[in-house]
């Protein structure tokens, strides 16, 4: 049975449970809760993870993940679950591995059902003479151009306007480890106190990917792992547990 998107937030959704967008400015529509009338009002909404428009230009979402509904102003919608299965999306950053070299292309794998592919040209600078220096088994931070269910996803390690902003191969020291999809979007949030806290203690190079898989590097090898096992436990720890382990670690390097 439909439910209003409004009511649903912060509770547990199911894949094919149908949410109702919320009205505009117009009065709920009987008992089928808040309804959208407006094409013009429905673009407002933005679909996060686990939820797409349903066909038809119907006034609705569809479920596809199981977790909680949330929400954020003005009208940005998703489902927060513990998924760690990542599916690419166009746009995403992402961690990978370069697997295979064949002909002019990298054949990445960036943790999903299939794997990316990479030009030697997709870097900063190369031609065919200036070829980039990628070996197998490189650790690669770039972003998808192409990511559909019909093609195969492409990554690119330059923007739009040809500059790399921080993408490419990524330094061979450091420690790259995998996390859940959610705890990814949680350290991405922007100032996120994590990081920040984190920071204070140990200093740290840290790179991020959407397809869950993080990489760090502090100034020894024990204080990485430390970093590591730290970002991974901050999952399931609160604000104030958080801040009571920072202390102790902090203590501890005087």
């Amino acid at each position: 049975m439909a439910a209003p998107v409004t009511e649903k937030v912060g509770q547990v959704v199911l894949p094919g449970d149908v949410l109702l967008l919320p009205s505009f400015g117009r009065e709920p529509d009987g008992a089928l809760g808040l309804q959208l009338n407006s094409a013009a009002a429905s673009a407002r909404v933005v679909c996060g993870p686990g939820l797409r428009r349903r066909g038809g230009g119907e006034t609705a979402l569809l479920v596809s993940k199981c977790g909680l509904l949330r929400h954020k102003e003005p009208a940005v919608y998703w489902v927060q679950s513990q998924q760690k299965r990542y599916v690419p999306v166009k746009g995403d950053l992402v961690i990978g591995i370069v697997t295979a070299k064949s002909g002019d292309v990298f054949k990445v794998d960036i943790g999903g059902s299939e794997q990316a592919y990479l030009s030697y040209l997709a870097f900063e600078g190369a031609t065919k003479k200036n070829r980039p220096n990628v070996q197998v088994g490189d650790l690669i931070y770039g972003q998808f151009i192409v990511a559909n269910r019909d093609m195969e996803p492409e990554l690119a390690c330059i923007d739009s306007c040809g500059r790399p902003n921080g993408m490419g191969v990524i330094g061979q020291d450091g420690l790259l480890f995998k996390v859940s999809l959610g705890l990814v979007r949680k350290l991405l949030t922007p100032h996120c106190d994590i990081i920040q806290d984190l920071s204070k203690v140990y200093p740290l190079e840290i790179v991020i990917g959407m397809n869950g898989r993080i990489w760090v590097k502090s100034k020894t090898v024990q204080q990485t792992v430390i970093v590591a096992n730290i970002l991974e436990a901050c999952e399931h720890m609160t604000a104030e547990q958080r801040k009571s382990v920072f202390a102790r670690f902090a203590e501890n390097m005087m």
